[in-house]
């Protein structure tokens, strides 16, 4: 029986060392993964690419080296406060980027199943009774990043359609775990209360706007819906990933400060406030549910107590 290779474009992220460890152990893929040069990774089930997704040319060198069955495009400016800092950068990458892999894939002589990694910050600015969000929902981004996703999706699907590309898109709604770097607003509360608990800050903790609420899903399950969605998901087809449960950043954090060893305030930081905001973002499912069967296994407080351990151990 052939062995399946996978390509992971972009690994050296958050994400990617979890998908790879997924892959490897569970599914016993042969894993390549590309990383920017000056990125970090170690990871010996995986063998290892510096690539700049903006020069095609070097997508095309990995591609025939590696001639994967499977590509995860994982690459991607995935910091929404980054995206109002610099949006040209997160258009280089996010779109551009992605456009060079599909035509790099396109041009070459054997044909991947891919899939994109969107953002259920696509869909922007909700009407209230269309929560839970189901994929056919209008996307009204809210931010430059959503914007840059939601771009991405399109084109990913005229792609699928026009050149008959095998092309999946997810939209995964917020994922957290253990490793998450403290850009992302649980690992921020998490790293916050190490360090109060450390007695390395006082004991206040700083935030931005708790009352919208989002979709939060363990990392573990989300590598593991994209590794089913890569086998059994429909060609130009887009998949909602997430708990189908939006919860208020305000409950994060109590949930957070319970297993807190120590008494900490809450105050309110102007700098983390978002220029815009998004009152709720809750997926609707159903649909990857029905294609592969996958459902979420990891509870919210489980996930959130081991985030806040790894603080407390780094």
């Amino acid at each position: 029986m052939k062995q399946i290779k996978a390509l992971i474009i972009g690994g050296a992220g958050f994400v990617g060392n979890y998908l790879i460890n997924h892959l490897a152990d569970e599914l016993n893929w042969d894993i390549y993964v590309t990383k920017m040069g000056r990125e970090e990774l170690h990871n010996e089930k995986a063998k290892v690419y510096n690539l700049d997704i903006l020069n095609k040319a070097q997508i095309t060198e990995v591609l025939v080296a590696v001639r994967p069955d499977y590509i995860f495009h994982l690459a991607a400016q995935s910091s929404v406060a980054l995206s109002w800092d610099n949006p040209g950068i997160t258009i280089d990458v996010n779109i551009k980027g992605s456009v060079n892999v599909m035509d790099a894939i396109r041009e070459v002589d054997f044909k991947p199943r891919m899939l994109f990694i969107g953002s259920g910050e696509e869909y922007g600015h909700i009407k209230p009774e269309e929560s839970p969000i189901v994929e056919e929902n209008a996307v009204r981004p809210g931010n430059i990043y959503a914007a840059t996703k939601a771009c991405q999706n399109m084109i990913g699907k005229i792609y699928a359609d026009a050149y008959d590309m095998d092309i999946m898109m997810v939209r995964a709604f917020n994922h957290i775990g253990p490793n998450q770097a403290p850009m992302f607003v649980v690992a921020d509360f998490c790293k916050q209360v190490s360090e109060i608990e450390r007695g390395e800050k006082e004991p206040v903790i700083f935030t931005g706007n708790l009352s919208a609420k989002r979709d939060f899903t363990d990392v573990r399950d989300v590598v593991r819906a994209y590794g089913m969605l890569i086998q059994k998901g429909q060609k130009g087809e887009t998949y909602n990933i997430g708990s189908g449960n939006a919860i208020a950043i305000q409950e994060i954090l109590d949930r957070i400060l319970k297993f807190s060893k120590v008494e900490i305030k809450v105050e309110v930081d102007s700098d983390k406030l978002r220029p815009v905001d998004v009152p709720i973002i809750e997926a609707n499912t159903d649909k990857i549910r029905l294609c592969t069967g996958w459902v979420p296994k990891i509870s919210l407080s489980t996930t959130l107590l081991e985030t806040l351990d790894y603080w407390r151990e780094h």
